[in-house]
């Protein structure tokens, strides 16, 4: 825990630094919520088609989750979500002719949740 998944669009591909996006997301969702950054994990979903509306080009989504454990106020996760979405642009410079449609979700990990 923090489980963290990012799908992103191809067409972001030379435009998002997901290893130091990563680097510094670890560090911020710990001190957030109270977590150690090494139990901090990421993993990177490429998303070939994309539909944002009506569009098929000239968009691109960006979406992160970070599923948590119980425990986490509704303010934290909404502080968390925000200091998230300010990240996002340090770290994908602008494609020319492509909108970007960032998104920050932070659901509770169900009581099944185990690591090792």
């Amino acid at each position: 825990m923090p489980q963290i998944t990012v799908d992103y669009s191809s067409t972001l591909d030379t435009a998002f630094d997901r290893q130091a996006f990563a680097l510094a997301l670890h560090p911020l969702v710990a001190s957030t919520v109270d977590a150690r950054p090494e139990d901090c994990k990421t993993r990177f979903r490429r998303v070939e088609d994309v539909v944002v509306g009506a569009e098929t080009e000239g968009r691109a989504v960006l979406h992160i989750e970070i599923g948590l454990l119980h425990g986490r106020t509704d303010d934290t996760k909404i502080r968390l979500a925000k200091a998230v979405l300010a990240l996002i642009s340090a770290h994908v410079k602008p494609v020319d002719g492509v909108t970007l449609h960032s998104s920050v979700e932070i659901p509770t990990l169900d009581v099944s949740y185990r690591k090792r």
